[in-house]
């Protein structure tokens, strides 16, 4: 049985060409983005800190693709400086959710009854919060920063995740092969971690892919606020922030560089899992 579940997620990931080539173009903008992340601060061609006056909202020249911001520091440098924490933050936020969203979609679909009934309620309370709201809300208690912000919209989105992830929990829950490893003494948890998550590996990539693009959105919106990343440090939000006066000033590149950033993932990750949530409702 597991032997077939790994062969099926192997499966899953080997075939990016099902995608199609939308999928596959999303795929490919998603990978740019993360490798930005991971080595962004060592490809950046100039410090992206180094401010230079006489030089501000200079456009594109030689060696300095984009030009420079409002303070003369390299666009290009703080564009990929940037891409740590506006890759980072959502990710926290979508391994928090999805860890605690599974917990409880799991531990509903399996007990029923009462405990079903109860986790569900307590879902429906969280459902009155709006995600930037909480977020907020978080900030102004702990204080401005990426931490509170990622926590609060993780709490925030966990009963979207549950919902969803309870639906294909309960699906599995009623397959032949559980009450097979039930009879056969196998526990609980290894039932639920060792087979039924692993069976549900699509919904939760699909639900995943999709959450990040949201979580982006509003971490940067955050951002923009002035209550998550906190300036000069180079994020996607800030930048749009900062050099937001330069759009009504003729010099709109350093903010939209920035903006086209965020839409470009968050376009990618969104098509991405609507290709990945069309491939599961026809498993």
């Amino acid at each position: 049985m597991t032997a077939l579940t790994f062969t099926r997620a192997r499966s899953f990931i080997r075939t990016p060409g099902r995608l199609g080539k939308s999928g596959t173009a999303s795929a490919v903008v998603i990978a740019l983005a993360v490798l930005a992340a991971l080595f962004g601060p060592w490809l950046a061609p100039y410090d992206p800190n180094a401010p230079d006056l006489q030089i501000a909202w200079v456009g594109p020249v030689s060696g300095h693709l984009l030009g420079f911001d409002f303070q003369g520091r390299d666009v290009l440098s703080r564009l990929l400086a940037g891409a740590q924490s506006s890759m980072l933050g959502p990710l926290v936020v979508v391994a928090l959710a999805m860890a605690g969203g599974a917990a409880f979609a799991l531990i509903a679909a399996w007990r029923r009854g009462a405990t079903d009934a109860v986790i569900s309620s307590g879902l429906d309370v969280l459902f009155a919060f709006p995600g930037i709201l909480l977020a907020v809300l978080a900030t102004t208690v702990f204080g401005a920063g990426l931490t509170a912000a990622a926590v609060a919209l993780s709490i925030a989105y966990l009963p979207y995740v549950a919902r969803v992830l309870r639906a294909g929990a309960l699906r599995e829950r009623s397959q032949p092969y559980v009450q097979a490893l039930e009879v056969q003494g196998a526990s609980v948890p290894r039932i639920c971690l060792a087979h039924i998550l692993p069976n549900m590996s699509r919904m939760i990539v699909a639900q995943a892919t999709v959450l990040f693009g949201y979580a982006m959105v509003d971490l940067a919106a955050i951002s923009f606020l002035g209550l998550g990343v906190q300036p000069p440090a180079p994020n996607w939000g800030v930048m749009i922030s900062e050099n937001q006066p330069g759009i009504m000033q003729g010099y709109p590149l350093p903010a939209l560089t920035a903006a086209l950033c965020v839409v470009a993932v968050v376009i990618a990750v969104n098509v991405l899992g609507e290709r990945l949530l069309e491939r599961e409702a026809v498993r």
